[in-house]
């Protein structure tokens, strides 16, 4: 049985920066899910029951026995422990996209102390500009292939709590018992890719900036299909 590709996004963005590689996987026949976490951020921590409970409840029309392959871009890549290990159906393959990675026991935290220090500042109220306020234009702007993708990105993102990046995740013992691979886009993901080699997972470069999906939906959904071991033809 074919599995379903389930693109889960980071919660400091949203659903639309995997929307064109879904729409690539779908027109070369693929069947594929983007749970929505925009609603994580809301009410007190924790929050990463939140992330699990979107994902599962994203996949209650779709059997259980049906397998399926997970894919994680940025933040979402720590959250792949508890979203495997809270799901009813089986995971044929985890497909960390220029992602975060999670501790490989015990608990993970979201941010090191150092991105805490950055962003402590900027809260007010508790809670966080949107992601993309973070950085300079000159960062911010070659990550979009163009004003519309961008503002369909920019608009859509949450205003996460700064609790959010406190929060630590727990790490499933077993949670990896399936194959596992790493998308690197580049720096400064280039050392987690390193680190994923060396856990022993298959690694792959497609290089470009942190949103390339949506640069490059074609390319990356190739790769996600040739990765999780279907056809790797791609329209």
């Amino acid at each position: 049985m074919e599995p379903i590709f389930v693109l889960v996004h980071s919660p400091s963005v949203g659903p639309s920066t995997w929307r064109p590689v879904a729409d690539h996987l779908t027109a070369a026949g693929h069947r594929v899910r983007v749970p929505s976490l925009l609603h994580v951020g809301a009410g007190a921590p924790p929050f990463w029951p939140r992330v699990v409970e979107a994902v599962r409840d994203d996949l209650r029309q779709v059997p259980a026995g049906s397998p399926v392959v997970l894919v994680a871009h940025s933040n979402a890549g720590l959250f792949m422990p508890v979203i495997r290990s809270g799901l009813d159906h089986p995971v044929a393959g985890s497909v960390f996209v220029d992602a975060a990675l999670p501790a490989r026991s015990g608990s993970t935290p979201v941010a090191a102390p150092e991105l805490l220090e950055f962003l402590r500042p900027m809260a007010v109220n508790g809670r966080l500009p949107r992601w993309t306020d973070w950085w300079d234009e000159a960062d911010v702007a070659p990550m979009f292939p163009d004003p519309a993708v961008r503002r369909a990105v920019v608009q859509e993102q949450p205003t996460l709590p700064l609790s959010y990046y406190e929060q630590h995740i727990p790490v499933p013992g077993g949670w990896d018992d399936h194959p596992c691979s790493y998308v690197l886009f580049g720096p400064p993901y280039d050392d987690l890719a390193a680190e994923a080699r060396e856990r022993g997972w298959r690694v792959a470069h497609l290089p470009g900036a942190h949103l390339h999906q949506i640069v490059d939906p074609a390319g990356t959904a190739r790769l996600l299909v040739e990765l999780a071991g279907r056809d790797p033809e791609m329209p």
